[in-house]
C-alpha cells in the first residue's frame, strides 16, 4: 500500500522561494520516488515539486506557509526531508 504523508512549514528565506532556494528543493525532491507536490495554501492548487519550472513559476514570497504532500513508498521520508530544508534556510551540508 502506498504511503501518504504531508507537512507544512513557514518560508522564512528573505527572499522567498527563488532561483537557488528552489533548485535545492526539486533536487532534493526527485531523490524520492514518492510523487511530492507544494502549494502555498492547504487545498492547493498543487505543484509538482519535482518540476524547477513549476517551483520557481509560483513566485512564492517571504513568510508564506509551504505545504508538502506526498504518495508513494518513501512520502514520509520525503516530506521530512523537504521541510527540514526548508527549516535549515535551504543550507545543505
Amino acid at each position: 500500500m502506498a504511503e501518504h504523508a504531508t507537512g507544512s512549514i513557514l518560508l522564512t528565506h528573505e527572499i522567498g522561494l527563488h532561483a537557488r532556494p528552489s533548485v535545492k528543493l526539486t533536487k532534493l525532491a526527485k531523490r524520492f520516488s514518492a510523487d511530492v507536490s507544494l502549494a502555498i495554501a492547504e487545498n492547493g492548487p498543487w505543484i509538482n515539486a519535482k518540476s524547477i519550472a513549476k517551483v520557481m513559476g509560483a513566485k512564492v514570497p517571504v513568510n508564506s506557509v509551504l505545504y508538502f504532500e506526498a504518495q508513494g513508498e518513501d512520502a514520509g521520508d520525503a516530506v521530512a526531508a523537504l521541510v527540514a530544508l526548508v527549516e535549515k534556510d535551504f543550507e545543505t551540508t
